[in-house]
């Protein structure tokens, strides 16, 4: 059984330590935080500490907070054995700063605290320093999940970059379009079929391929009175880029 402590009292924390609390090759020795209020969700099925020095041994450390706060908390357990890792998708491994061998464990997902997340099909992105600690680290990742990629660090880096474009800027688009439904005195819930469906069309066809709308058509016409209707700039400046970036996808690849 692989013994693990968490540091960190976040989402990404909250849905590890639930599929780990679920997993007969996982015991959850502890989790670390800041404050006894966040660690509240954990201390009734598990030893809890605001203490670095009361954390105890575990086979693997997971540092499960905020990007600028991994190198910080990694000093903590400095001079533990084991391994130790993190969970960010955009901070290289040697952000650790320990003498402690280190690697990564990036669950490529978008948690919530409303919403809960099976982590069975979600990637996990693993990297380590020694293929002995690899072995580990996807031993421990399959447990949960049935997706484990060998992802090293600048690949990982360009793996959330794209996440960012398809996830939190898509999300964006929804609270912006959220918003022009409002102002018309529309329930958004009219767009969510629309929603699925440009989901769903990228399981059989590219991306490249599923793009429809005036852009690709590079219908001016309607391309100019659908800019009319919006009266913020920054819509406005975000209408017009999103347009130009399509028109010339499709004007250099027709």
């Amino acid at each position: 059984m692989i013994k693990v402590v968490l540091l960190g009292t976040g989402r990404v924390s909250k849905h590890l330590f639930d599929a780990f609390t679920s997993s007969k090759d996982i015991e959850v020795k502890q989790v670390y935080g800041r404050s006894y209020k966040n660690l509240k969700p954990f201390s009734s099925s598990v030893k809890t500490t605001t203490q670095p020095h009361e954390i105890v041994a575990a086979d693997i450390y997971i540092i499960a907070v905020s990007d600028d706060s991994i190198s910080a908390v990694s000093q903590i357990v400095k001079n533990k054995k084991g391994l130790i890792v993190h969970t960010s998708g955009s901070t290289p491994m040697n952000a650790l700063n320990n003498s402690m061998n280190k690697g990564v464990l990036y669950p490529l997902q978008t948690f919530s605290d409303h919403r809960k997340t099976e982590l069975k099909e979600v990637p996990f992105c693993i990297e380590t320093e020694f293929s002995k600690d690899y072995d580990l680290l996807e031993q421990l990742a399959f447990s949960i999940s049935t997706k484990v990629y060998r992802i090293d660090s600048e690949q990982r880096q360009q793996l959330h970059l794209a996440a960012v474009f398809v996830n939190n800027f898509s999300n964006h688009l929804y609270y912006l379009g959220d918003t022009i439904c409002n102002k018309a005195n529309i329930s958004f819930d009219i767009l969510k079929p629309l929603i699925l469906e440009t989901a769903g069309k990228i399981e059989t066809v590219t991306p490249f391929e599923a793009q429809t709308g005036p852009a690709r058509r590079q219908d001016r016409g309607t391309i100019k009175r659908l800019e009319g209707l919006l009266s913020e700039s920054i819509q406005k400046d975000i209408f017009t880029l999103l347009t130009k970036s399509i028109e010339n996808t499709y004007d250099q690849k027709l």
